[in-house]
């Protein structure tokens, strides 16, 4: 397969140095273009930037089950085993000739499916081209498991991932491949860890539209007694499952009307769904951060219990990005998630005032208004560098 792309990759080459030279020329009708991974927080990104007055535009070269809102999906235009081979290079045009700066991610841009070589080139070319590039990480691109010195984490990433193993020093090429080429590289939750460098730190690169998510007064106080508690286990390692439901499985028999439901795989729009009448959100025990899960919840006003290390939290407020005592957030880890889930269930009048809490800080930290002011300062600074 590899040769198959070393002979398409050679034949491409002088029309894509022929395309970078002309686009150089070209006035880019969009400010931000945003792809080509097909991850969650694009539309929140495009949500941002429109608060700020760029426009900007979603693509992606395919799709994942539970997600597909984007503005356009090259996997429906390029379909089949040609359509693959030729993918990469159409996105390649419609970028250079489209955007003034492109969002991406360690994995890459338009010619991140490409096997043999082009992958390489691809700052040089995008630079030629006058595209300006941000990178940030999402989770998985940068996940160069030697750099975490957290052992669970990395127990949990090679149960979970086993193939992790295969790619580890195609990551961190690519880590320096753009670490060293891009314009600008944003950091954020713990892919500090394996990053050696950032232009823009961030509590996360993740923002929320707290419109959609409103908190429901109703939805906070149980109805029957019994406490419910979600997890979405999508990862069961790395999320600390087992640890939740044999925490859980105990104060039941300790005589607690507690119930654990498991949604794994929810799509993205089921989820506000699946929170409604649940009254706490374990979120993981092990990684050390939250994410857009907890983000949700913390939107519609529930209390998430979640590990969150303490030198992050340092590194963040000593950037004046958080005060610590704005976190609502139940700090649990794998050996305490019982203890933690026994204080709430036996003081239930807590979590209508955690749950407050957890909105104000959504509010505060993670708006759209608050993401796109960030990536507002990210694309005035390698605007006027052009």
């Amino acid at each position: 397969m590899i040769g198959i792309w070393f002979l398409v990759e050679l034949f491409f080459l002088p029309w894509l140095i022929l395309g970078a030279f002309i686009a150089r020329f070209v006035t880019k009708k969009i400010d931000v273009g945003i792809g080509p991974e097909p991850i969650l927080s694009h539309p929140y990104h495009q949500a941002a930037l429109k608060i700020y007055g760029f426009s900007s535009e979603t693509f992606v070269q395919e799709v994942y089950d539970i997600f597909d809102d984007f503005d356009i999906r090259f996997d429906k235009k390029y379909s089949g085993k040609l359509g693959q081979l030729v993918r990469p290079f159409a996105i390649y045009f419609h970028v250079i000739f489209r955007y003034k700066i492109l969002y991406f991610y360690f994995t890459g841009g338009p010619l991140a499916k490409c096997k043999a070589f082009l992958w390489k080139l691809e700052p040089h070319l995008l630079q030629w081209a006058r595209v300006k590039m941000v990178v940030m990480p999402y989770g998985g691109d940068v996940q160069e498991v030697t750099r975490n010195k957290n052992l669970l984490y990395k127990h949990g990433l090679a149960q979970d991932y086993p193939s992790l193993k295969l790619r580890r020093k195609l990551i961190e090429r690519k880590i320096d491949l753009w670490t060293i080429n891009a314009d600008h590289i944003i950091g954020g939750l713990d892919w500090v860890d394996y990053m050696y460098h950032w232009d823009t730190l961030m509590i996360s690169h993740f923002g929320i539209n707290t419109e959609y998510w409103k908190r429901n007064e109703g939805n906070l106080v149980p109805k029957d007694g019994t406490i419910r508690i979600l997890h979405a286990p999508n990862h069961r390692n790395l999320k600390g499952t087992e640890y939740i439901i044999r925490a859980v499985e105990n104060l039941k028999k300790e005589g607690y009307s507690i119930e654990l439901i498991l949604r794994e795989r929810v799509k993205n729009n089921e989820i506000k769904h699946s929170l409604e009448n649940i009254d706490i959100v374990v979120d993981q025990l092990v990684i050390g951060w939250y994410a857009m899960f907890a983000m949700e919840a913390m939107a519609l006003g529930i209390p998430v219990v979640c590990y969150l290390r303490e030198d992050l939290k340092e590194l963040f407020e000593s950037q004046n990005l958080l005060n610590k005592e704005d976190l609502p957030i139940v700090n649990a880890q794998w050996f305490n998630i019982e203890d933690k889930l026994r204080y709430l269930i036996s003081n239930p009048e807590k979590l209508q005032t955690i749950g407050q809490k957890s909105r104000d800080y959504v509010e505060k930290y993670h708006s759209l208004e608050v993401l796109g002011k960030q990536l507002a300062l990210v694309n005035n600074k390698v605007l006027q560098v052009a």
